[in-house]
């Protein structure tokens, strides 16, 4: 058997990983001086702290999420995998004595099926096995778990169950990891992707909150080296605004709903908003003549608009408004923003985000206020790479080419030093003919050879040379540590 990477997923190698890794550090250096804390999360959660925040009628959630069943209490195979019934009954029969199997009254149904049915599968055969199957089935063992399809809602878990709004101030998190959807794979886009997100939760929903968000966000795409992207913001109101437009807007759809393709037919009773992000050519036409979300603001999200506007222009950042820019769940409310990048073709978005003022109370903890992002980092990295903005693969500073019994101990000690100084070395573990050791330095891409014989060993001069252009000279100990560091 081939084993191979899941489709959807990939193996990340050096160099790629080198500027993974900056990437990452950068984040988190940016981020710090914003005065942001790294929160660290489960992969997994409860499916229905997802169902909940995202929604159940999602793609997200009824399509793209790894569902699996946790057997916290007793752990047997699914039916179709069963080889041993015998020793299955068994289990059932003492996790149901040792009261590890829920009480409920589907359980309790389902255990009658199985005391019934066992004993006389040997009379019946394949019917009463069928049954006792079907009874196995409908146990419920334990609760349903989901790899993570985005982090938000992991956050305001969090910030719920360890009591954070306590804390003095807002609470200002960020995170990076991998994110899991079942989606079809394409440039860009991964069944298992990573991102990188921050969110502020608090009492405050004051624009000044919202433009430093951006502001940070952008600061960090500047010195991860994205040139080119454009920020685009939009309001889509509140609960007070908000209901009155997707009812305009539906009515709207339903006049030219033979124009529009299945999926935005469904979208008009289910999610509405969800229609203005369609990207099917034939469709453009027709939403660009439909009602627009900043003619029916309320005046309080209105004037919160026209005051984001101005925090934006106080620090010099660029932006253009989006009327299609929508977020379609209930709990989002006013600020949306999206930053696209080049080198990406038509799935050009590297980052989205918006204020979600009532998604911790929609989780059961108290009133909050809130906003956030996600960085696509598969994404941006692919962007990097594309404009050519990647960072160049670390080289290696110094290749130990040692030759000689005597020469290998000191040859160890001065490598853990120039390590220790900062610099990447290579030691080969056992003598080498010296061509063989420069052609072997040559080819990992070291800048200098530090040649250590019997002799130099004996009059403590270092022999470095320079690979690029084969000067080399020699050094003491210190003065070679000097050199390399001027030569950095």
């Amino acid at each position: 058997m081939k084993f191979q990477a899941i489709k959807g997923t990939r193996d990340i190698l050096p160099p790629d990983s080198i500027l993974w890794n900056r990437v990452e550090q950068t984040a988190c250096d940016v981020f710090a001086t914003y005065g942001f804390g790294e929160i660290r999360l489960p992969i997994f959660e409860q499916t229905e702290l997802f169902a909940r925040s995202i929604g159940a009628e999602t793609d997200v959630v009824s399509k793209e999420m790894y569902t699996f069943e946790s057997y916290d209490n007793v752990r047997i195979g699914h039916p179709q995998e069963m080889v041993d019934i015998v020793r299955a009954n068994e289990a059932v029969k003492e996790a149901w004595a040792n009261n590890r199997i829920p009480r409920t009254d589907e359980n309790c149904l389902a255990i009658a099926i199985l005391h019934q049915t066992f004993d006389s599968i040997k009379d019946e055969g394949a019917p009463a096995l069928l049954r006792f199957l079907h009874g196995l089935h409908n146990i419920d063992f334990g609760q349903s778990l989901s790899l993570r399809p985005e982090a938000t809602a992991s956050v305001c878990r969090a910030y719920i169950e360890h009591g954070m709004q306590t804390l003095p101030g807002n609470v200002k998190l960020y995170y990076m990891g991998p994110m899991f959807r079942r989606e079809r794979p394409q440039k860009g886009r991964y069944r298992q992707f990573y991102q990188i997100g921050a969110e502020v939760l608090g009492q405050s929903d004051a624009p000044a909150i919202d433009a430093e968000v951006i502001e940070m966000l952008l600061a960090f795409f500047e010195k991860a080296g994205l040139s080119g992207a454009t920020l685009s913001v939009n309001s889509i109101g509140d609960k007070n605004c908000r209901p009155q437009y997707i009812e305009t807007l539906r009515a709207a759809l339903l006049k030219v709903k033979d124009h529009l393709g299945p999926d935005s037919q469904r979208r008009i009773e289910t999610n509405p908003l969800r229609v203005l992000d369609s990207k099917l050519h034939e469709e453009q036409a027709i939403i660009e003549k439909l009602p627009r979300i900043a003619d029916h603001l309320c005046d309080a999200c209105r004037a919160h608009f026209a005051k984001l506007q101005d925090e934006l222009k106080l620090r010099g950042i660029a932006y253009e408004i989006n009327w299609r820019l929508v977020r379609g769940l209930d709990y989002y409310t006013r600020t949306t923003f999206e930053i696209v990048a080049p080198g990406l073709g038509s799935q050009n978005a590297v980052c989205g985000g918006g204020r979600y003022d009532g998604l911790v109370e929609l989780l059961g903890g108290p009133p909050t206020k809130g906003i956030g992002f996600a960085i696509g980092t598969d994404r941006l990295i692919l962007s990097l790479q594309e404009t050519g903005k990647a960072a160049a693969a670390k080289s290696l500073d110094v290749y130990v080419a040692w030759m000689g019994e005597k020469a290998y101990a000191p040859s160890v000690t001065l490598a853990r030093k120039l390590r220790d100084a900062g610099f990447a070395v290579e030691l080969p573990p056992e003598e080498m003919k010296f061509k063989k050791s420069l052609g072997l330095a040559d080819k990992l891409g070291a800048r200098f050879a530090l040649i250590i014989g019997e002799d130099e060993v004996a009059s403590g001069q270092l022999t470095l040379k320079r690979l690029a252009d084969g000067e080399q000279s020699k050094y003491s100990e210190a003065a070679l540590l000097e050199h390399l560091r001027a030569a950095r």
